[in-house]
């Protein structure tokens, strides 16, 4: 009889949520060439994330946006227009199908008009506070929790969120501050639908509505391209996007300058809040990879590399969460992949306790040799080819650069080629460079 997921070790739950992508329907390839390649390529990825040997050292393109302008348009166009948006990816699939192991896509490149009919106030784009021709985002920080607003917060967490934070961040959620807290409805109280007598929120709720079938139109582009990079054999492990709990008050709440005053001016709030939410995104972040039968969860960190704050600090007031965050998703079978954006060459020391083969880190500007040194040994790693080498350098210096990166961190396995970020304005020969080094240096 077949175990009970309850009854699963961590190694065989993930193996159950590998199964979809280990075995298939071979229906779903366009031929058996792309079935072949679909598995060599798969044995590959899934050997670099356990921390074992494969073949080869594996590539991924840090292209960004670079196939929107490869396809003679850009961010902006991308941005507003799903059909181009897909497309420029799919002609970027057929024209580099050669030269990676994992195929960018174009879920990171936002849908533009939604985002304007919400009124979002924490992002500008191109056409939208940025000029037409800028190639990336720009987050607008702000004070979005106010410095006497924890105990708010932690009060009521979810009213907080709705009620305040909301109408902050977004021009439509401005009258959600008239509704009443939603706890008034623990009675089964008859007046749930009295605020929609007002006109403001009945028309805020309806312009969300009218946002989700816009950005429907968006999400069906991405489906088709997914179906086509699957067809043509390339793996997609899904799964989640999520970030550290000091993350989630330092980008999201407080701002880079307020939660530095807070760790010095109310530690002891900073931390219950911490604590507070913790739970509730790791809850999030399971259900999110189960719904979508994902077996990773990637986290971008923002503001735990080596000179925002101390080590000690780091120790007190990012890692412990983050930890218990990641622990919890290896018990469920989900491999967390960290995104250390910045310089985490301090921070080596203190982020390797992990069971072997179930973490994957990408490093940025990270000392490489240090970091196969002290975190190799039980985590895969990915990167760190800077973007000023993607965007500047020839492709003999890129390739060079290739070179002494798979010499130091290719030894044992569990290493892959990849950009320290991704790399919009690079050449298309800069590009395929990578899978050039990797043939002729990686192989074990």
């Amino acid at each position: 009889m077949e175990k009970q997921w309850s009854e699963m070790t961590p190694e065989e739950r993930r193996a159950k949520r590998l199964e979809p992508y280990v075995n298939p329907p071979s229906a779903k390839f366009r031929d058996a060439k792309a079935e072949k390649l679909y598995h060599e390529r798969m044995n590959r990825v899934l050997k670099m994330y356990m921390n074992q040997v494969p073949d080869r050292v594996p590539v991924s393109l840090p292209a960004g946006n670079f196939p929107l302008y490869y396809n003679g348009g850009n961010l902006k166009k991308g941005m507003y227009d799903y059909k181009f948006l897909r497309e420029s990816y799919s002609k970027f699939l057929q024209d580099f199908q050669d030269y990676a192991d994992i195929m960018p896509g174009p879920a990171l490149t936002f849908y533009a008009t939604p985002m304007e009919m919400i009124g979002m106030g924490f992002m500008k784009w191109p056409g939208h506070g940025l000029n037409d021709n800028v190639t990336t985002y720009q987050f607008v920080e702000g004070e979005y929790m106010k410095a006497d607003e924890y105990d708010q917060l932690l009060r009521d967490p979810s009213d907080f969120a709705f009620r305040v934070q909301m109408p902050r961040l977004y021009g439509v959620a401005k009258a959600f501050t008239k509704m009443s807290p939603y706890a008034i409805l623990l009675g089964a109280n008859k007046g749930f639908i009295n605020p929609f007598m007002n006109p403001e929120i009945a028309n805020a709720f309806q312009t969300l509505i009218d946002a989700g079938k816009e950005n429907n139109k968006w999400a069906k582009e991405i489906a088709i391209y997914g179906q086509e990079v699957a067809a043509a054999g390339f793996p997609q492990l899904r799964g989640g996007m999520s970030m550290a709990p000091f993350d989630f008050i330092g980008d999201s709440l407080r701002g880079t300058q307020g939660v530095i005053l807070d760790m010095y001016r109310q530690p002891d709030k900073l931390l219950a809040a911490i604590d507070l939410i913790t739970p509730i995104i790791i809850k999030n972040g399971i259900e999110m990879c189960n719904n979508m039968g994902g077996v990773t969860m990637q986290f971008p960190l923002h503001k735990g590399d080596d000179v925002f704050m101390s080590d000690k600090q780091f120790e007190k007031f990012y890692w412990p969460t983050l930890k218990k965050y990641c622990d919890a998703l290896i018990a469920e079978g989900i491999m967390p992949i960290l995104f250390a954006e910045g310089k985490y060459s301090r921070r080596l020391e203190h982020v390797h306790d992990f069971p072997k083969g179930w973490v994957h880190w990408i490093f940025d500007q990270t000392d490489m040799a240090k970091a196969k040194q002290i975190v190799g040994p039980v985590c895969s790693m990915s990167g760190n080819i800077p973007t000023s080498v993607m965007v500047t350098s020839k492709p003999k210096e890129v390739k060079e650069y290739c070179r002494k990166l798979i010499e130091t961190c290719a030894p044992g396995g569990g290493y892959m080629l990849a950009g320290g970020a991704s790399a919009t304005e690079t050449t298309a020969d800069n590009l395929k460079v990578l899978m050039e080094a990797a043939l002729e240096y990686g192989k074990y």
